[in-house]
Parts: structure tokens; C-alpha cells; sequence
């Protein structure tokens, strides 16, 4: 007897129905409707299509038992974002429990396989992946398109990921892998490229371009259930296994770092290859210093016997275990005695591939005495064994929370409640927190105890500075400042979060606009006389921007683009035609609003040629590799990328949905440096980075990230502070002290063993070529000047016009003084940033002309003249 069918409405209003008296029925049939449509099977091919999620769970079911190939039964789509997993059959459940493995001595618990495939259409070859991993047990998810693809890895992080390759009509799968390579995530991901079957007649291609892409293994097309459940098994016990095993090392490492001994692994050469932070601490080296070199570059103490290296190498090399005591040196150069404990570690062909040391501090010579107690300031230490130890310290602070909640509802018991305080105070300053700040506060309450009762104060103050939020940035004074100043850091220093309006700032059409509608222009064939001509003095600091940007137009990063990154090699870097390169010049500068008074795309080229120019300098080139040049090149022509000539503070203000987006935090920024890889990735014509490898391409994003992040104003001061402290100090320190020609070549050989010091010098570099204006030859700083002035005009008269707050008042175009807004720039921005790059990239003509500017500037301030020039610069 039939039972009324089932009905299921989407949230997208798709109606699902389905007979109830088929449930058992390895045909069943699903029915979706929407409106007046009304259709089988399992995707929707009509108007209604575009309402059906695009990442898809089937719904699975046993498959009808046959002897022949199974054929497909239908299935009823669910949305990823309800429910992604299958819904497994009995006999799959038992499969899809989890797994032990073991690696070394540790076992570990694998989750059931999730499986991502990735096809556009249905077919038989979904299917059979489909149905294989209903068979081992596997979660898995289907997606349609690339965007939904990327959605539900991130989502998921699928252990394996299926991409149909057969047919690039549907799809780019190379391009979907790419993206997928390029999230932290498929770090452990195995992908798998479905490729069309050869005939007997054609020859095999090559699985290289597939490698090179980010796949790890290409699978013939093959429907049977049977070849794609083969697939995935060799897959599961073979890469994502092994994958499984290389994560777990993760928490030995993790162990290793937080080991109170010291911990040395060398090769079987003995070639340092780690050392943990103990490690580093006994001997006083930075692991930077000590990883790749040899034992014996490393100084040995005398008071060893002679031979005891010799005795040593004979016992481990044998595979033996060796301890005893031995003298070493540290970098400081005392001589430390520790206890030594060395494990030859047998790897592949059952040969010595590593060696590790654990080593402590003897307590004997008075240097080793001073370690030790550093160690037991530092460290837990005491008779009980470490388990007791935390096992009393979790037991005595759940007694004391319950002490102290009791003692507080009692006042009768004042002194137990003052004694139980001060040894939590005493607790916690006991606790073995890293943070570097904290030390520096532990070192300064320590010196206060036997210190005169004025340097105990002085101390208090400086405890109250360390403990502020700000230490960078310089604070305003109250009484009689400038205005001018005021204004400039409220505008550009902080996120302009006073009280609403209530209004919503709506951005340009550009700003939001889909860019899908950007064709890229015609390639460039020949570079008219005129510009060639004028790029012929493209090196030079003095080159006329303005003079670029009339002669093209308005379009004077393409060409100028063009110029510098074939100079820097850039294409030969990137692996890209010169026509990709033309055609993402093009596509870049489109996106730049040539209705900007100030941030547009002659903006963008005048910071691209203070960049090239930087990198120029002797002490710049040699500080940076080549990948960091290609990255401060880009960095600087998108760095303003569909700026709408509005600043964070008025889009904060304004509630703009890029604030929205951005959470009010570097919106601008976080905005052009989006939409910059969006617009890159959007089509492969304009793709310069679709031939780099994953590697290279990561570090070379995260590096143009960091760059054009720099350029927001708010950290302004922690970048140049940090680079003074890191960069300017060492380096005079190192030229004071050494005399001799070679120094120069030491100093930047010194910062490119430390890419925290290059990134530095990339940040400052970026910071300075944005804001070089007040550097330029005067005729260009005073066009500067003035573009700039009617951005920050044209955004008063709108704050006024919605009825928001203005954030830098001083910038009405009826009451403004350039002059004077143009001194407290340079006095409060300018100066002391460029003073520092200046001492390490050596920039007297910048210099020059900034003194000549300043000048200028406070001759017509002192003239009250409203002009920008001189009556005699104007006559002339």
C-alpha cells in the first residue's frame, strides 16, 4: 500500500518530493520543483539552476547489488553548508571508524578520510569516486564550481581533493588547484587530477605540468567503482598517511621547544640541523648562528682531554649511545662543564642518520653556577619529580581559588585573605611566562628592591610607560599645538570612530564594482618616440612624473611599469610573457580613478620609481634577494589600487562596507592589496604569477601583503622606531667599531642573515616611496602638494554635505594654509623617517631637496602668501 510522499522545501525554495513507498527501491526518483518547474535527477538545468547550492553532498544509499558494472541511482542533492558529510551505509560505518597509527613509539588516532570532488558535471566518473568512497567509509563532498570548491576546503580541509581535468570547457582545474595550493590547509592535501584516457595509438603526456602546478598524482579516466576505490585506498595508506604521521611531528617539536634540557641534532657529518631554545640559552648563540654549520666551526674548550673527541666519534659511530662530561664554550667565550648524553638515530638502509645530544649544566665553576640560577629562575626545579610538581600547583590553586572565594563573603578574616595574596603575587611572579616584555618588567621590579627610593620611582615610570599600548607613537600635547598637526595625525593616525551620523557612505561605482567587465587592452606594439624619450632618464631621482603622465594620456604606470620591471628582470622572475606582464599593468592601472586629484595611477608610477630608485642603492641591493625586489615592485604599483581619494578615517566614519569588511582595521589597505590578487587571478592572461612555483609564490605574497600594509598610518611610528632599534643602531655600532673598507659588505651581510631585519628594510623602504613628495625637486613637490591638498578638500565638503563628522578640519578649502599644513607634515612625519633611511640607504640629493622644500615652505608661511610659489617663482 503506498504512503503519501515526502516533501522537503530548500531554503533557497527549491521543493524536493519523493515517494515514500520507493524508500526501499534502488531506483528511487527525486523530483524538484521550483515555480513552474518541475524536473528528475539530481542537477537542476533550467532558471531555477542558479537558486541550487553549488557545493553538493549526495545522499547515499546502498548501491544494487549486481554482478556486472552498478549502474547509477539517483540521488537528492543537500547543501554543504546544512550537512557535507555522507551519510554512510551500515557497512560503510564500520569502515569509517578511526584508524591507529603508529610513528616511532607514539600512536596516533586517524579520523575517517574526507574527500573533496571537484566535478562540474555529473557522470560516471563521479560516480565511481562517489560510490568508492561510500565503499571505504570516506566523507565526501562534490563541488560544482571553483568558487564553491575553495569555499568548502576551507571548510572542510578534505585530506584528498578529486579535480575533473578531462574537459577544460567546464572549468580551469589547474587553476582550482593553484588556489587550493595557495591556503595553509593543503599543506597535507593530496590532490588527484582526473585526465582523459590516450588511445593505443597516442603517446602517454607527461604528468610534469601537472606537478608543477600543485597535483600530486593524475588518475586515467576510469568509471569503474572498483579502479577509483583501488585509487583512493593507495592514496589513503600511501601519501595521506604519511601526511598524517608528518603532522604529528608538530607535537614533538613542540615538546623539543619546550624541553628543559638542551637539545642538539646533527647529521651524520655533524651538521647542526636543530637546537632548541635550551639549547640556545646555555650557549648563548641564536639558533640562526648555529643551524648548518659544522661541529667543528664552533670553538673548543682546552680544558678537554685530547683525545676525548676521537673517543667519542669511535663510540657513536659504532651506533652506541655515549654520556659523560665534558667542557664547552660558550659564545661569550666562559667555559661551561655539562653533562652529555649522545644517541646515534638509525635511518633509511639501517645507516646513522642523525645524532642527538641532551645536555645539563654541571653546578661546579662559578660561571656555571650563575647559569644554573638562571636556569632555576627560569625553569621548574626542586626535589620532587616534575608530575609531583604540577600536580601540587594544580592542587594549591583550585585550594586557593576556593579559599579566596570564601575568605571574600568573610571580613573576619582579614589576615588569612592578606597572606593567601601575597603568595598568589609571589606565584606569579614565579610563572615562566615568554613574552619579552614581561621579562624586561621582572628585571626592572627586581632592580627596584635594592634601589635608592629615587631610582625606585623613576623605575615606577617607566613600568607605567611599558605597560601602555602605545609605545611608539608620540603623544600630543593639550596646550597650544598646531592645528595642523592635530588634524593630520586625527585624519591619518587613527580609524575616526567618533559619533555617527547615522548616514552610510556609499562608495564610487569603481569601488564596489564586479570587475568581470575588464577586457584588457590591445598589447602595446611600440612605445611612441616621446615616452621612450622621457623614460630614457627613468633612473634618475629628478624625473618628471607629470611630464609621463600628459604625453600617455593619463596612463603612465603601463609604461613606466614596463620600463622598471624589465630592468629589475621581473618577467624572467615570474616565468611570464612580456604580454602578461602588459596586460596586468593594464588591468592594474584601470582599476586606479584617474578622477583622483591625488590617489591615482600617476600616484602609483611616481611610488614605483622612488621604489626602483631605492633599490638601486648599494646597501639596498645588497640587503634584499631578488624575490624581494619582484615583491617591493608590485607591492608598489598596486599599493593604491581602486583607491577612492577618501581616507580610513572617513570611511570608518561613514560606516562604508569596506570598513564593514575590514573591521575598521587598515581598510584601505586590506582592500587594495585584495582586490589586487583578485584582479590577478581573474583571468590567465593577466596572471603574472600562474608559472612561479607554490613556495615561491606564497612567500612572495605574504611579502606584498606586509609591504602595502605598511603603508597605513597608524603604525607609522612602530615601523620607524623598529627600524632605527634594529637596523640604523647595530649598523653605526658595526661602522664605529670597524675601520677597515670591507665593513659596508659585513653590515648587509649581517641583515640578510635575518629576514626580520630585511622585512624591516622592505616596510621602510615602501613607507618612504609613498610619501617621498616633500623629497621631489621643488616644481614637483609643489604639484604634490596641491593634488593632494584638493583630496583632502574634496573630502571636508563631503563630510559637510552627509552630515559627518570632519576629521581634519583644518583642510577647508576657503581657511586651509597649504604652506603650513605642509611644514607640520614634514616636521611630524617627514624628518626623522627619511633621516633614518637616509643613514642606511645614503640619499643626499633627497635630503637636499627636502631642506630646499622646507625652505620654500616656511618663506611663504611667513608671507602669508596663499600661493604655492613665490611672486618671483610665479614671474618666472
Amino acid at each position: 500500500m503506498g504512503c503519501a510522499p515526502s516533501i522537503h522545501v530548500s531554503q533557497s525554495g527549491v521543493i524536493y518530493c519523493r515517494d515514500s513507498d520507493e524508500s526501499n527501491s534502488p531506483h528511487q526518483t527525486t523530483t524538484i520543483s521550483q515555480g513552474a518547474t518541475t524536473l528528475h535527477g539530481l542537477f537542476v538545468r533550467s532558471d531555477a539552476a542558479d537558486s541550487i547550492p553549488a557545493v553538493l553532498a549526495y545522499q547515499s544509499r546502498q548501491p544494487p547489488p549486481c554482478s556486472g558494472p552498478c549502474r547509477r541511482e539517483p540521488r537528492a542533492p543537500r547543501s554543504c553548508g546544512i550537512e557535507a558529510e555522507t551519510q554512510t551505509s551500515s557497512a560503510s560505518l564500520k569502515q569509517a571508524s578511526a584508524t591507529e597509527v603508529q610513528i616511532g613509539p607514539m600512536r596516533l588516532t586517524q579520523d575517517p578520510i574526507q574527500v573533496l570532488l571537484v566535478f562540474a558535471k555529473e557522470d560516471n566518473q563521479s560516480d565511481g569516486f562517489w560510490w568508492a568512497c561510500d565503499r571505504a567509509g570516506y566523507r565526501c563532498n562534490i563541488a560544482q564550481t571553483p568558487e564553491s570548491a575553495l569555499e568548502c576546503f576551507l571548510d572542510k580541509h578534505q585530506e584528498i581533493v578529486v579535480i575533473d581535468h578531462r574537459n577544460s570547457g567546464y572549468f580551469d582545474a589547474e587553476g582550482i588547484c593553484r588556489s587550493i595550493r595557495a591556503t595553509k590547509p593543503s599543506e597535507h592535501t593530496v590532490i588527484l587530477a582526473v585526465v582523459p584516457c590516450t588511445s593505443a595509438d597516442q603517446e602517454e603526456t607527461s604528468v610534469l605540468p601537472l606537478l608543477n602546478v600543485g597535483f600530486d598524482r593524475q588518475f586515467m579516466e576510469n568509471s569503474s567503482i572498483t579502479a577509483c576505490y583501488n585509487e583512493l585506498i593507495q592514496i589513503e595508506h600511501g601519501e595521506v598517511r604519511s601526511q598524517f604521521k608528518l603532522r604529528a611531528c608538530n607535537a614533538v617539536f613542540t615538546a623539543l621547544e619546550h624541553c628543559q634540557e638542551a637539545v642538539e641534532i646533527t647529521s651524520e657529518d655533524h651538521v647542526i640541523q636543530y637546537v632548541n631554545p635550551a639549547f640556545e640559552q646555555m650557549m648563548g648563540y641564536h639558533k640562526g648562528e648555529l643551524i648548518g654549520k659544522e661541529l667543528t666551526e664552533l670553538p673548543k674548550s682546552d680544558k678537554n682531554h685530547a683525545d676525548l673527541s676521537d673517543t667519542i666519534n669511535a663510540c657513536i659511530k659504532k651506533g652506541k649511545e655515549w654520556q659523560g662530561v665534558c667542557y664547552a664554550i660558550r659564545k661569550s667565550g666562559d667555559s661551561i662543564q655539562q653533562h652529555v648524553k649522545i644517541t646515534p638515530v638509525i635511518g633509511q638502509g639501517g645507516k646513522i642518520r642523525h645524532f642527538v645530544s641532551l645536555k645539563r649544566l654541571r653546578c661546579t665553576n662559578e660561571n656555571n653556577k650563575q647559569l644554573c640560577k638562571s636556569h632555576h629562575d627560569e625553569n621548574y626545579t626542586g626535589d620532587n619529580s616534575q608530575s609531583e610538581f604540577h600536580s601540587s600547583k594544580c592542587k594549591n590553586r583550585r585550594k586557593d581559588s576556593v579559599d579566596v572565594k570564601s575568605t571574600t563573603t568573610q571580613s573576619s578574616d582579614a589576615p588569612s585573605l592578606q597572606t593567601r595574596r601575597y603568595s598568589s603575587v609571589a606565584r606569579i611572579h614565579s610563572m615562566t611566562i615568554e613574552a619579552p616584555i614581561t621579562k624586561v618588567i621582572n628585571i626592572i621590579n627586581a632592580a627596584q628592591e635594592n634601589s635608592p627610593i629615587t631610582v625606585a620611582e623613576a623605575l615606577d615610570r617607566v613600568l607605567e610607560i611599558l605597560r601602555t599600548t602605545e609605545l611608539y607613537s608620540p603623544q600630543l600635547g593639550t596646550k597650544d599645538e598646531d592645528p595642523h598637526t592635530s588634524d593630520l595625525v586625527g585624519g591619518l593616525m587613527t580609524d575616526g570612530l567618533r559619533q555617527l551620523s547615522g548616514n552610510e557612505y556609499v562608495l564610487s561605482k569603481n569601488m564596489n564594482l564586479s570587475h568581470s567587465h575588464l577586457s584588457v587592452p590591445n598589447t602595446i606594439s611600440d612605445v611612441p618616440p616621446c615616452i621612450a624619450q622621457l623614460l630614457d632618464n627613468e633612473e634618475s631621482w629628478d624625473f618628471n612624473i607629470f611630464e609621463l603622465e600628459a604625453v600617455t594620456n593619463k596612463r603612465p604606470l603601463v609604461y613606466l611599469g614596463l620600463k622598471v620591471f624589465g630592468r629589475f628582470g621581473v618577467p624572467e622572475f615570474l616565468n611570464c610573457s612580456e604580454a602578461t606582464l602588459r596586460a596586468w599593468l593594464q588591468v592594474i592601472e584601470a582599476n586606479y580613478h584617474s578622477s583622483n586629484a591625488y590617489h591615482n595611477s600617476t600616484h602609483a608610477a611616481d611610488v614605483l620609481h622612488a621604489t626602483a630608485f631605492f633599490l638601486g642603492k648599494e646597501r639596498v641591493k645588497g640587503s634584499l634577494d631578488h624575490l624581494d625586489e619582484v615583491a617591493a615592485l608590485i607591492a608598489a604599483t598596486i599599493h593604491d589600487v581602486d583607491h577612492p581619494g577618501r581616507t580610513n578615517s572617513f570611511l570608518c566614519n561613514a560606516g562604508s562596507e569596506l570598513a564593514v569588511l575590514y573591521n575598521d582595521t587598515a581598510v584601505l589597505e586590506s582592500h587594495h592589496t585584495a582586490l589586487a590578487f583578485q584582479l590577478t587571478a581573474k583571468d590567465s592572461k593577466c596572471n603574472i604569477f600562474k608559472n612561479i612555483d607554490r613556495n615561491h609564490y606564497r612567500t612572495l605574497r605574504q611579502a606584498i601583503i606586509d609591504m602595502v600594509l605598511a603603508t597605513e598610518m597608524t603604525k607609522h611610528f612602530e615601523h620607524v622606531n623598529k627600524f632605527v632599534n634594529s637596523i640604523n643602531k647595530p649598523m653605526a655600532t658595526e661602522e664605529i667599531s670597524s675601520h677597515s673598507e670591507g665593513s659596508d659588505c659585513e653590515c648587509t651581510a649581517n641583515i640578510k642573515n635575518f629576514p626580520d631585519n630585511q622585512t624591516l628594510i622592505k616596510r621602510m623602504m615602501i613607507k618612504c616611496a609613498d610619501v617621498a613628495n616633500p623629497c621631489r625637486p621643488l616644481e614637483l613637490c609643489i604639484e604634490w602638494a596641491g593634488r593632494i591638498s584638493e583630496e583632502y578638500f574634496a573630502q571636508t565638503d563631503e563630510e559637510k554635505r552627509q552630515g559627518l563628522p570632519v576629521v581634519m578640519p583644518v583642510f577647508d578649502r576657503n581657511t586651509c594654509s597649504i604652506p603650513k599644513s605642509q611644514i607640520s607634515f614634514i616636521d611630524y612625519f617627514i624628518t626623522d623617517m627619511f633621516d633614518a633611511w637616509d643613514a642606511f640607504a645614503h640619499l643626499p640629493v633627497l635630503m637636499q631637496h627636502l631642506a630646499n622644500n622646507y625652505k620654500h615652505w616656511k618663506t611663504l608661511d611667513e608671507l602669508k602668501c596663499k600661493s604655492l610659489r613665490l611672486p618671483s617663482e610665479n614671474n618666472n
